[in-house]
């Protein structure tokens, strides 16, 4: 099909559980097709080349840089961002171990401290130090973020 002089085709996404349609170009990132198709703005748009994790998102339960990947390699995955992140540990571990400051970055890093206590259930400070470096924040320093992340560890309640 061809919109607006650019050819686009319509690809079938699993997003938090629901098969959405979408219209997309061969370029599109993952992270433009879920903000601007399926007005998904968790994932946030920041550096787009990798760096600060503003925009991790899960695929098939592993964080990813949704701004590095192309949308029509994410069709046949099943992609969790942090809309459909309801009710995580991690989440309520957050807010009690005041890990957010502005915000920006905070979906991002929650999407990746929930794949690292599934993925590390015993992960030790140099396992978490090494997750946390994906995802960049200016505001809080990552003591709040590690605390965060011990305390789901330590209640073992990980999903």
């Amino acid at each position: 099909m061809i919109t607006n002089g650019k050819l686009k085709t319509v690809v079938q996404l699993n997003v938090n559980g629901e098969t959405k349609d979408a219209m997309i170009r061969s370029a599109d990132t993952l992270l433009h097709t879920l903000r601007e198709q399926l007005g998904l703005y968790g994932a946030k748009r920041s550096c787009e080349n990798g760096d600060c994790g503003a925009c991790t998102v899960l695929v098939n339960g592993k964080p990813m840089h949704s701004c590095l990947c192309l949308t029509i390699e994410s069709t046949d995955q099943m992609i969790t961002t942090i809309e459909g992140l309801m009710d995580s540990p991690i989440q309520k571990q957050f807010i009690d171990k005041w890990a957010i400051q502005c915000g920006f970055c905070t979906p991002g890093f929650i999407l990746n401290c929930h794949a690292l206590v599934n993925t590390h259930p015993n992960a030790s400070d140099e396992v978490i130090e090494e997750w946390l470096q994906s995802n960049l924040c200016r505001c809080t320093g990552y003591q709040e973020i590690k605390d965060a992340v011990k305390s789901v560890l330590n209640e073992g309640v990980a999903n």
